[in-house]
Parts: C-alpha cells; sequence; structure tokens
C-alpha cells in the first residue's frame, strides 16, 4: 500500500512536470528512477501540513493530495538542524524528498522534494551547488536572491537559484507549497549563508 502512495505521488510530479514549460526546461524528467525504501521519520510540520487549509487554491490539486497522503510515510527532512536557525523554524518548516535522498526514489538526473511553510515564516538565506528551481502549487511566498529584486509568487509560477546563489523566502498572511526540483550538485546539502553576506 505504501509503495502504491509513493508510485501515484512521482506520476503526479511527472505529470506536473510534463505540463509546465519552466519545469521542462530546467531539466528533463529523470529516466534512470529506481524505487527504495524510505525509512519514516516524523517533525511537528508534518502536522502543521496535513491541518493545514489554506492550500485550496492548488493549481495542481492532485499534486497537493498526493503529498498529503505520502506524508505519514516520508522521511521529513531536518536540514538545519544542530545550528542557529531557531526553534520556530525547527518546529513550523517542512520539507520532505520525493526523488533523491531519503526519498522514495533515486535518479542521478533529478531529485525532488515538497516544501511546506506555513504563514508567517521566514526561511533565511541559504545556498547550496545544486542549481534549483521551485514550482509554487498553492498559497503565496515572497523570495529573494543575491542580484535578482524580491518577487511574489502565486500558484503556477516558478523561481530558479543559480548553483551557489544565496536565497531565501518569506511566507506572510499565507502558507506556501511548492514542488521544488535540482539538476547537480546532488552531494552537498544546503547550508545556511554567512549573516555578514545576506
Amino acid at each position: 500500500m505504501t509503495r502504491q502512495v509513493w508510485d501515484t505521488l512521482l506520476q503526479e510530479v511527472r505529470k506536473t512536470h510534463e505540463a509546465h514549460v519552466d519545469l521542462r526546461s530546467f531539466c528533463a524528467f529523470p529516466t534512470d528512477i529506481i524505487p527504495q525504501d524510505v525509512a519514516p521519520f516524523h517533525i511537528p510540520a508534518a502536522d502543521l501540513f496535513t491541518s493545514e487549509n489554506d492550500l485550496a487554491d492548488a493549481k495542481q490539486p492532485a499534486l497537493w493530495n498526493a503529498l498529503r497522503l505520502a506524508s505519514p510515510h516520508a522521511r521529513w527532512r531536518e536540514t538545519y538542524k544542530d545550528t542557529d536557525i531557531g526553534d520556530d523554524f525547527m518546529s513550523r518548516f517542512g520539507c520532505y524528498c520525493i526523488i533523491g535522498d531519503g526519498g522514495a526514489f533515486s535518479s542521478r538526473q533529478m531529485w525532488a522534494w515538497m516544501v511546506y511553510m506555513p504563514a508567517e515564516l521566514p526561511y533565511p538565506f541559504h545556498e547550496h551547488p545544486g542549481e534549483e528551481i521551485y514550482l509554487v502549487i498553492a498559497g503565496s511566498a515572497t523570495f529573494h536572491a543575491h542580484g535578482k529584486p524580491a518577487r511574489t509568487c502565486a500558484p503556477g509560477d516558478t523561481v530558479f537559484h543559480a548553483a551557489n546563489q544565496p536565497h531565501a523566502t518569506d511566507t506572510h498572511s499565507r502558507p506556501l507549497l511548492a514542488l521544488v526540483l535540482w539538476r547537480n550538485g546532488f552531494d552537498s546539502p544546503p547550508v545556511l549563508t554567512p549573516t555578514e553576506t545576506t
């Protein structure tokens, strides 16, 4: 049953990728996908995500539903554990991998995550070698990146981050649900950008 949940989610990620020109331009959908076991890990943000009632504007409702159904089986991430990011962020920021390390599928061509941020949550500047594209599935957020003006995005919008480009995200009165894809740089996780460079 769990594998069926993940297979359905992969199908919805593939459909979303094929339907959005920005995602297709970012990278081809991987051809080397292999199912792998997931060791579920629960964090408080998982409960916030499954109980969130302000994501009804999703342009991909089937993807949103598949992400929700996979939530209990996912290995929710604690990327910034043991940093000075703060307890509020650690208790409210939600992310789990779909394709990649800790996800239900492996690939060396593309990695994919879901990101959930409740309302009024700042995600401070961070960076990573992997090139990245966000697709807003539901909600809204303001995206910041070095060398670019701040941009507030709605469902269907995408945001590209270059390799090692410091970037940040803020939610305001609404939450954010996003599909995040990486190409390259898979072996180096995100790190917080030193404050003197932000």
